[in-house]
This record gives C-alpha cells, sequence and structure tokens, in this order.
C-alpha cells in the first residue's frame, strides 16, 4: 500500500506499507486515532505518527494511498473525532424522529490523548429538544473546536403528524378561500334592479 511519511522536522517521503498491518493496525483499540511507531527501512529511528488522510477506491471501497503524520507526543494536536449517540431517546419511544446533525466534532489534545469518539446520551431528550455542543462536556485532555452553538442532534416530530399538520392548514386556507369567493357572489347579487325592469302591480 503506498504512502507519503511527513513531519514538521522530516521531509515527506513515499513509503509502502503490506496492507494488512495497515488495516490491523487502524482497526486496533484506538482505530483511526492510533499512534503508529514508524520505522524506515535502513533507519533505527522510529516515528510516532497519525493517520492524517487516506484515499478509497470509489468502486471496490479498498485503500489506494495514506498520509502519515509525524508527531510530537508532547505537542496537540488537531484532530476530528465520530460523534456517537448513546441510548434511547424519549422522545423516539413516542414516536419522534432522532436526526444526528454532527457525524465529527473537531478537537485539539495530545496525540495519546485523543478520544476515540465522542458519546452522547440521548436517553432524555422529548420530541422538540436538541443538543449543542455547549451541553456537552469536552472528553478528558481535550478541548472542543467548534463553535458551541454546533446542532449535535435534535428531536423531530412524527413525519406522519407533520403531514397531518399540513393537510389539516391546507384544508383550512382552501376552505377560507371558498368562503370569502361565495361571499363576493352574494354580494354581486344584491345590488339594485335593472333599470329597464317595470314595476309590478
Amino acid at each position: 500500500m503506498p504512502g507519503v511519511l511527513y513531519g514538521r522536522e522530516l521531509k515527506a517521503r513515499a513509503i509502502a506499507v503490506p496492507e494488512p498491518e495497515l488495516r490491523r493496525a487502524l482497526t486496533g483499540e484506538h482505530g483511526a486515532h492510533a499512534i503508529l511507531d514508524v520505522v524506515v527501512a535502513g533507519e533505527k529511528k522510529a516515528h510516532p505518527s497519525i493517520l492524517k488522510d487516506y484515499q478509497r477506491d470509489p468502486a471496490r471501497g479498498g485503500l489506494l494511498h495514506f498520509d502519515l503524520q509525524v508527531v510530537r507526543l508532547d505537542e496537540t494536536i488537531h484532530a476530528a473525532v465520530a460523534v456517537t449517540l448513546v441510548g434511547e431517546a424519549l422522545g423516539s419511544k413516542a414516536g419522534g424522529i432522532v436526526a444526528p446533525a454532527a457525524r465529527e466534532l473537531a478537537v485539539e489534545a495530545l496525540p495519546g490523548e485523543v478520544p476515540d469518539q465522542i458519546e452522547v446520551d440521548i436517553s432524555s431528550l422529548e420530541i422538540g429538544d436538541s443538543l449543542h455542543l455547549s451541553d456537552l462536556a469536552a472528553p478528558k485532555g481535550a478541548v472542543f473546536l467548534d463553535e458551541p452553538d454546533t446542532l449535535i442532534v435534535t428531536v423531530t416530530p412524527p413525519s406522519r403528524a407533520l403531514e397531518e399538520i399540513e393537510a389539516a392548514e391546507a384544508e383550512a386556507a382552501a376552505a377560507e378561500a371558498e368562503e370569502a369567493a361565495e361571499g363576493e357572489e352574494a354580494a354581486e347579487g344584491e345590488g339594485p334592479a335593472d333599470e329597464g325592469e317595470a314595476p309590478s302591480e
């Protein structure tokens, strides 16, 4: 699997890793946030690195290329961490729909303290409730970088209920328009008699 290794104090260099080894390294306990000790052939020094980017085959889904960034373990980095919803919302039990809004959140942390995921407990959410980033506590050792008003998740009313409300509103609007039209016709029929009409005896 071809890739590139680069860092602030390391000139970018092309590398290659057996795909099974790369997959095994990135599907362990820490997943894509694992710190990899990369030893380049011909060297003895290990370079602590993180997966910075990768490309997949659009047809088959397999990896085509990867980028590893050398990091210092005593300096913070920026990372995108997946959001995982935990629990069953009270609103969903009542027919509401849980609508995730943020799939990932940006954090700053030391390489060894980047969380594997950010768990968000939604069990107390009712229909109409929502959670924003300001409602969450940052994982230990990490700082959120997104705006506090970033929407995380909301519980919306059932789609059927929305359709019924919209249908009722449409019917009410049509009824009002029909009543208005009938009122105009009645007003026109109450006008003065034609001048050519002879009075009855």
